[in-house]
């Protein structure tokens, strides 16, 4: 098949091409920087918020499956969710419509696992509600971008629509690198650890990420997935570990009543109150399952 990877200088679209390519696929990066160098077997340059630009480049590409990995995290700021939240809304719409006029029959989107409420059990499934109404400003206009991203992937006629929600991504060059900005900070012994650290973690490998992705790419099935690891775990247990790991002092204990002031809300989140994600679906349907535990490669990037 020929398969257009928009987002292919990104973490997981970088894993991916040559994993298309070694199942035969013909391979075209969508990029907005031609001078990047992707191993693919065709290049197509177009910004994903020109409407225009998209077109002409999925035209050229004459795709059967467009796989978008599109995000601008490189840096946890609020400008990078910004833009980040135009991508799954504006670029999203952009890359569906192209997408049905060069005649592709698939979509494969990347979304993500930690934006559900923080309601129910610890550990929940694709059913449950995201976090629409999240008080901080930033993650609320976050989690309602994936909302509209996945309304437009599922409800377009014409074309199978899957989304992959990643857990909390950990590997090279992420945040969780050891070297990134978290592992870094954990690594110095800055980054302290809320007296109640009962919320739950799903991390999932880059590579991991990448196999998924190749999965949906060859499967009929559609729908909605989470893809983690098999070991969902608590704040109170993984950054500790995460710290020893990396031979680090353990971490410094906030009281509850400045935790969310010193760690910021989404940290504070994460540590306190994020539910981990089940993934019994994507092993049934998409017959994937993780490689890789943050036990065995939180600390090795």
């Amino acid at each position: 098949m020929r398969v257009v990877v928009a987002g292919a200088t990104g973490l997981i679209g970088g894993a991916l091409l040559p994993l298309l390519k070694a199942r035969g696929h013909h391979v075209v990066a969508l990029v907005r920087d031609e001078a990047k160098a992707v191993d693919a077997d065709e290049v197509v340059v177009a910004d994903a918020l020109d409407p225009v630009a998209v077109r002409i480049a999925l035209r050229a590409a004459r795709p059967d499956v467009v796989v978008h990995q599109l995000t601008a995290l490189r840096q946890m700021s609020a400008d990078a969710l910004e833009a980040t939240a135009r991508l799954r809304t504006e670029g999203t719409a952009n890359l569906i419509v192209s997408a049905r006029e060069a005649g592709a029959g698939k979509l494969v989107v990347q979304g993500i696992s930690f934006a559900t409420a923080p309601l129910g059990a610890p550990v929940l499934d694709e059913d449950a509600p995201l976090y629409l109404d999240a008080p901080d400003p930033t993650w609320a206009r976050t989690v309602q971008a994936v909302a509209e991203m996945e309304r437009l992937v599922l409800g377009t006629p014409d074309i199978a629509g899957t989304i992959l929600r990643y857990g909390t991504l950990f590997g090279a060059q992420t945040q969780y690198d050891p070297d990134g900005p978290f592992g870094a900070r954990v690594g110095r012994g800055k980054m302290p650890i809320p007296e109640s650290a009962t919320g739950v973690t799903s991390f999932v490998h880059v590579q991991d990420a990448a196999l998924a992705a190749l999965a949906a790419v060859d499967s009929e099935v559609t729908g909605v997935f989470n893809i983690a690891d098999d070991e969902p775990a608590e704040g109170s247990t993984w950054l500790p570990e995460y710290a020893r790991m990396l031979g680090a002092p353990p971490p410094r204990v906030l009281p509850g009543d400045i935790a969310e002031k010193v760690l910021g809300w989404f940290t504070h989140h994460q540590l306190t109150a994020m539910r981990g994600a089940r993934t019994d679906r994507a092993r049934a349907e998409l017959g994937w399952k993780p490689t890789v535990s943050w036990r065995r490669g939180l600390a090795s990037g």
